[in-house]
């Protein structure tokens, strides 16, 4: 049921789009050169996979930034989505259906949207989710190699960030170091939708059994970080609009390296 959910309710969400928004240049698509990657999913598998050049946005998508999607595409607004795309929570944290609330907020990650949601805004810039391995690509990036993943403080640094409470305040993208590739907090602000979150567990999975397994697996330590990840991803419904989801778009790379 959880595999199909996406594609049951995809020619509703298809219906929905409108206008496209242009993507403006405080976000823009950066350039990732592909090659070998060996992913942490699944557990076990040991063939490094081709990753393909693409685009990847800067930044996570910002309430300014969604602000814009949703007065081009009122369709998309808080109260017009019907259920089958969009929890009741939806955008419940903007002060308005087109106020994301006050001064400061604009540059936060947009959050508490639906997979359809955040589809449908990547849609309209002629780009979309990112798929797990290039996310997973992407984000294996320190800030001066490409795969950091054997560093114990690169590690750490994520695991702390797991356990922030889920309470404190969002902050603005970009006050971080970005990786080697440019991309900002692909850790330490908010859990991003992938394209393909339904199928990074097997149908019958439990997360915390995928986590606790992992733990015990000394070839997984290294990617215990990213197996979280994993879990929680694997554990949403495509109308789930939590408080600490947001996302960022892609784009094929036919002028990626």
């Amino acid at each position: 049921m959880r595999r199909t959910e996406a594609s049951r309710c995809g020619l509703v969400a298809a219906a929905l789009l409108g206008a496209s928004v242009a993507a403006g240049d405080g976000n823009p698509y950066l350039p990732i050169a592909g090659a070998e990657f060996r992913s942490a999913l699944p557990v076990g598998q040991q063939s490094p996979q081709l990753v393909r050049s693409f685009l990847l946005q800067q930044h996570a998508v910002t309430n300014a930034e969604f602000l814009a999607f949703v007065r081009a595409n009122p369709q998309w607004r808080r109260g017009a989505v019907p259920v089958v795309l969009a929890g009741g929570d939806y955008l419940a944290h903007w002060a308005g259906p087109l106020d994301p609330g006050p001064p400061g907020v604009d540059l936060q990650p947009v959050t508490r949207v639906s997979w359809f949601a955040a589809e449908a805004y990547c849609e309209a810039q002629a780009a979309r989710l990112p798929y797990w391995l290039e996310w997973e690509f992407v984000a294996a990036a320190g800030v001066r190699e490409r795969d950091a993943r054997s560093d114990p403080a690169w590690r750490q640094q994520i695991l702390d960030w797991y356990a922030h409470p889920a309470s404190a305040p969002l902050l603005p993208v970009e006050q971080r170091v970005a990786n080697v590739y440019g991309v900002y907090d692909l850790h330490g602000l908010v859990w991003e939708w992938v394209q393909d979150f339904n199928s990074l567990l097997p149908s019958d999975a439990d997360p915390e059994k995928f986590c606790g397994g992992a733990a015990q697996n000394l070839q997984q330590k290294e990617n215990y970080a990213i197996l979280m990840r994993i879990a929680l991803l694997g554990s949403l419904q495509a109308t789930d609009t939590g408080r600490a989801v947001g996302f960022r778009c892609a784009r094929d790379g036919e002028n990626a390296p």
